[in-house]
This record gives C-alpha cells, sequence and structure tokens, in this order.
C-alpha cells in the first residue's frame, strides 16, 4: 500500500501548484508521497509499459546512486555459503549506472531531459516544461516518448 502524505496546494489552469493554498483561494489536496509519474499512470496518462520502464530507470537511478546520498552505506552485510557469487554493492552500482547511461541514451538528447526530470527528479511535468521552457502541455507527449524508448531498451512488453 503507497503511504498517503495529504496538503492542501492552490489550484492554477495548469494543476496544483507547489505553494500551499491562500485563504479564499481554490484549493485541492495533493498526495505529496506519489510520485508525478505514479500520478500520470493513476489517471490513464502513461500505459502499463510505459509506466513500468519509468520505475525501472528510477530504480536504475538508484541503484546507481546517482542522486545525492548520506556519507554513510548501509549496505547489508554478505554471508558467505550461498554456492553463487553475487555482484558487490560496487559491482551492482556500476552496472545500474550502466543501464541508465544506456537507457538515457535510447531516449535521445532532446527527451532525455523531460525523463531525468520527472522519472528521476520527481518534478512535476508543468514545473519541468517550466525549467525546461517548453510550451504548457508539450511535456507529457514528449514523456511518453522518452518512455516508449526507454521501454524498448529495457525489452518492456
Amino acid at each position: 500500500m503507497m503511504k498517503r502524505s495529504l496538503v492542501e496546494r492552490e489550484l492554477t489552469s495548469e494543476g496544483p501548484s507547489a505553494r500551499p493554498a491562500r485563504r479564499g483561494q481554490r484549493s485541492v489536496s495533493v498526495n505529496v508521497a506519489e510520485s508525478p509519474l505514479t500520478w500520470l499512470h493513476a489517471r490513464g496518462h502513461l500505459s502499463d509499459r510505459q509506466f513500468d520502464a519509468g520505475e525501472r530507470l528510477r530504480a536504475d537511478w538508484e541503484t546507481a546512486q546517482l542522486s545525492p546520498g548520506v556519507a554513510m552505506r548501509w549496505d547489508l552485510v554478505r554471508i558467505r555459503g550461498s554456492g553463487r557469487r553475487e555482484l558487490d554493492p560496487t559491482e551492482r552500482q556500476l552496472a545500474a549506472k550502466q543501464r541508465f547511461d544506456g537507457a538515457a541514451a535510447a531516449a535521445g538528447p532532446g527527451l532525455s531531459d523531460i525523463l531525468w526530470r520527472v522519472v528521476c527528479a520527481c518534478e512535476a511535468l508543468p514545473d519541468a516544461e517550466k525549467a525546461l521552457a517548453w510550451p504548457a502541455r508539450s511535456g507529457k507527449l514528449v514523456l511518453k516518448l522518452a518512455l516508449d524508448r526507454v521501454a524498448d531498451f529495457y525489452r518492456l512488453r
């Protein structure tokens, strides 16, 4: 079950804003624990395949530890005797970085910007469009194209 953290946000023509609702302003309850990718999928804007591709990309992003992190490692201690050799944490991190770089390259230079902002940095689609100086409502189409290419990279059906 997904964690819920509801807050009241000001409602604008582009959707909920990042600003808290002011008294007398139209507002909407927003689950801030929900990612923008989950929000788009839950409302039918992304297919299951596109959503899965985004989740795989985010998993590789997090496994590769590309985002700012803490100074301490919280990895589990490896126990001997499993019989087969598993990747150590550094090897897993490098493999995930290679997959992430390959997926971003498969999306292409014009599409990877919106992909990274929405999927990895968890920016709302309107905020990502503004940051990239794109017209309103153009980001969803570009994001869907990027996610289709990433799904092809990960060989998702």
